[in-house]
């Protein structure tokens, strides 16, 4: 009876060691599972980020550089549309006056006709107090006109060009080419280099 226990008891311990080997084989890991280099999990990872829409260097470089001349374009075209707003106001501030000046001038006219008219009369002591305060209000008059940089037109000897004067005749002179002015009627004004008042003028005709 002891005997068959022994027996039994070797037996049991056989399978026991036959089971715990098959426990060892099944989670003995495999060769090919035991063979996973990071260099092919690297090559893995690189391939599945090109499908992902990656670039390479060139391209990146290729766009960088496009991205750098887009900027430098658009900074470009603000920087020209600064300058013409500056412009713009530069310009609209420098020519703001330009009607008050105009509404002015047929006060400058009438000073000098003023003055010619006086200079005409007989001298007297009355005479010569409107000529003397008629000359006062001219010279302040003038140096506004100088303050904003308003100033007659020089045609003096001048060739008749319709962008500064306006012919109102035509006289025969064979001494003087056609076109040139021998008389103004009216004096022309500038503001700064723009044309404030045509000058009307006598002109000699072919």
């Amino acid at each position: 009876m002891q005997m068959y226990r022994y027996v039994f008891s070797n037996k049991e311990k056989k399978m026991t060691k036959n089971k715990k080997n098959e426990e060892e084989t099944i989670t003995e890991p495999r060769e090919e599972e035991e063979l996973l280099p990071e260099q092919d999990v690297e090559a893995a990872t690189e391939d599945t980020a090109e499908n992902d829409g990656q670039f390479s260097v060139e391209e990146l470089v290729a766009q960088n550089q496009k991205l750098r001349d887009d900027y430098l374009r658009a900074f470009a075209e603000v920087e020209n549309t600064k300058k013409r707003c500056q412009q713009e106001i530069d310009k609209n501030n420098k020519y703001a006056i330009a009607a008050f000046a105009k509404s002015l001038l047929s006060v400058a006219d009438n000073l000098q006709r003023a003055l010619d008219a006086a200079g005409q009369r007989e001298s007297g002591e009355a005479c010569e107090g409107l000529i003397k305060g008629v000359e006062l209000t001219q010279n302040e008059l003038t140096k506004v006109f100088d303050k904003f940089d308003i100033h007659k037109m020089d045609i003096e000897g001048k060739v008749f060009d319709p962008n500064f004067h306006q012919v109102i005749q035509e006289v025969e002179d064979k001494t003087k080419p056609a076109g040139t002015i021998i008389a103004e009627v009216q004096t022309g004004y500038m503001i700064h280099d723009r044309i404030l008042r045509e000058a009307m003028v006598v002109v000699t005709k072919a």
